[in-house]
């Protein structure tokens, strides 16, 4: 494996964001047009690149002041336990230092590697969402 470099951009070709998201099995992927503009909105997004590749990818946004708020964190599943995706999620901890609070919404499957890089279950809190709007 190449070195792996790690750089904020927001410009991404339809075919690296739809390859990424993908890989990991998120029907986003099938909307790769959308991804673009997306990522283009993004306060926030950092990727994971080994040499052209897209290897990985996290996005925030925030309110300028107080809460920042992780939308999306995916690693391509051959790049899984390399660390990348601690990097990722340590370049938004450091941008956000000052803010209140980072929200991450992680399903239970998730919960683990987020608290391995520093970050608390609220007590008491739920997420709720509304996923496959398009299917």
């Amino acid at each position: 494996m190449s070195k792996i470099s790690i750089r904020e951009t927001h410009k991404f070709s339809v075919d690296q964001l739809k390859d990424l998201f993908l890989s990991v099995g998120w029907s986003s992927g099938h909307y790769p047009d959308r991804l673009v503009v997306a990522m283009r909105n993004f306060e926030a997004v950092y990727a994971a690149w080994n040499g052209d590749l897209l290897v990985g990818l996290i996005c925030a946004m925030d309110d300028g002041s107080m809460t920042a708020y992780v939308h999306y964190l995916l690693v391509r599943p051959e790049y899984h336990g390399t660390g990348i995706g601690k990097e990722l999620v340590q370049k938004v901890k450091d941008r956000y230092a000052n803010y209140l609070r980072i929200v991450v919404v992680a399903y239970d499957s998730e919960i683990g590697f987020y608290e391995n890089c520093g970050f608390e279950r609220a007590a008491g809190a739920s997420a709720m969402f509304i996923t496959d709007l398009w299917t």
